[in-house]
């Protein structure tokens, strides 16, 4: 069987497991766009980005001139030293003016810092898809959750009434003789063990339920049997690992991490470059003197300035030589994040595998056991058979429906492990009804901002 065709079979698991599915059910699809709406840690992530964004127009201030303004205001008494009121004298000055400071050349250090940032950003909007896409999976992982837990809790009702159907029926064959009280009291422990597993398995589903709202934002409502991902699937895993080595959104996130050190290299070999700067500054100044008319003046300056460092004591050979080291690690861990990429790609296909595996072996060991079971109850009609051997051929049965019904989840779960791995979970590639956030809206409006206070609201 192939694994589309396993794939595409998983979803009929309730059938298979003589479970109903409840109608109106809320869809995984639904589930994920739910996630993609309302988690709070990829509202959060999404809040970190844009402060992030904010790094580009910081860095675009040293293209901008540098305006002040500056006032002063004094009094001066002056008293001769015999103390006579007659040599008293008062002065009153001020000051004020404004000065421009524009950088004519830092030697290219803005620019750098300026496609550092650039580089920054754009490596955190990967990252963020990264982000969305492991959230899409953890909702799709807590629907599965619940949707195995619901299965088993209705087997083990099931369950549940067989065992109880079975000890009404030794407690009928012990009143007319046919039967004996060991027979009963086997059928009341397996009841109370049936009880006991239809108790956690409830309990289970609170759990499975409580991690479906903190990571979806809503209660789940309905959930029926997810069918596993098809659309997007590669065919072999050779071309799924190179789709992942390619697409998958925390690669390009790394190879703009190396753009940005590169840029972090040509900002320190900056610091040995000469700067220009102008400086022009304009003020007035005003001062009198108790009984005399005082004076008025207006300067204005214009300055140039060169900077040429020579020696700054070494620390700007050290930052240069860090800059180098920080990018030939961040060139390093390229080759790291694709390996891992690699991994988690081979590890998606081979749960694939596995589950695929599984589905086939319980759905055989279900046919077996429900065979199984019919054959011993028959037996035990006749005589050939004990209640316990009724029990434990019921047992088995419980067994491989439990079994499917986990090995349902676990198809669902890797098939889009696989597309997560190779970075196509993503809102348009599921075609989710949910509107797209877009992260680069936001760093378009903020860029080229000069001034303003608020922050910039794109949805």
């Amino acid at each position: 069987m192939s694994i589309r065709k396993y794939l595409a079979s998983a979803a009929a698991l309730p059938l298979l497991l003589g479970l109903s599915q409840p109608v109106f059910a809320e869809s995984l699809a639904g589930a994920m766009a739910k996630a993609y709406a309302n988690n709070p840690d990829l509202n959060s992530a999404r809040a970190a980005l844009r402060a992030s964004d904010e790094n580009v127009t910081i860095a675009k201030a040293g293209y901008r001139p540098q305006i002040g303004a500056s006032a002063s205001v004094s009094t001066t008494h002056v008293q001769d030293v015999s103390g006579s009121p007659d040599y008293t004298d008062t002065y009153h000055s001020g000051q004020y003016g404004i000065s421009v400071t524009q950088i004519i050349f830092d030697g290219f250090q803005t620019l750098s810092r300026v496609r550092a940032a650039e580089a920054g950003v754009f490596a955190g909007q990967e990252n963020l898809k990264a982000n969305e896409s492991q959230i899409l999976l953890s909702a799709v992982q807590a629907y599965a959750d619940i949707a195995r837990d619901q299965q088993v809790v209705a087997i083990r009702k099931q369950n549940l009434a067989f065992l109880t159907e079975q000890l009404n029926a030794s407690k009928t064959r012990l009143d007319v003789g046919e039967g004996t009280r060991t027979d009963v009291s086997q059928a009341e422990a397996q009841l109370a063990v049936g009880k006991a597993l239809l108790a956690s398995a409830v309990a289970q589903l609170k759990i499975s339920r409580g991690t479906y709202v903190q990571i979806v934002g809503t209660a789940p409502d309905k959930i029926s049997q997810p069918a596993p991902a098809l659309k997007g699937l590669p065919r072999t895993l050779d071309q799924a690992v190179q789709i992942a080595i390619t697409e998958h959104p925390s690669v390009k996130a790394q190879l703009h991490a190396v753009d940005a050190a590169g840029y972090q290299v040509d900002e320190a070999n900056s610091t040995l470059l000469p700067g220009v700067s102008l400086k022009g500054t304009i003020g007035r100044s005003a001062s009198d003197q108790t009984g005399t008319s005082g004076t008025d003046a207006t300067s204005s300056s214009i300055t140039a300035q060169i900077t040429i460092p020579l020696y700054q004591g070494g620390a700007e050979y050290g930052r240069i030589r860090q800059a180098k080291e920080n990018l030939g690690a961040q060139q390093i861990k390229v080759d790291s994040v694709r390996a891992q990429i690699q991994q988690m790609v081979v590890s998606a296909y081979a749960q694939m595998e596995a589950a695929q595996a599984a589905i086939a072996a319980n759905q055989q060991q279900l046919s077996a056991a429900k065979m199984a079971l019919d054959g011993v109850m028959e037996e035990r009609n006749v005589g050939q058979a004990t209640t316990l051997d009724v029990l434990n051929a019921q047992q088995q049965v419980l067994n491989a429906r439990e079994s499917l019904a986990q090995s349902g989840r676990n198809a669902v779960i890797s098939s889009y492990s696989a597309l997560a791995a190779m970075g196509r979970l993503t809102v348009a590639d599921q075609g989710l009804q949910v509107a797209e956030y877009r992260s680069n809206d936001h760093y378009e409006a903020v860029k080229d901002k000069w001034i303003g206070l608020r922050t910039v609201d794109v949805k």
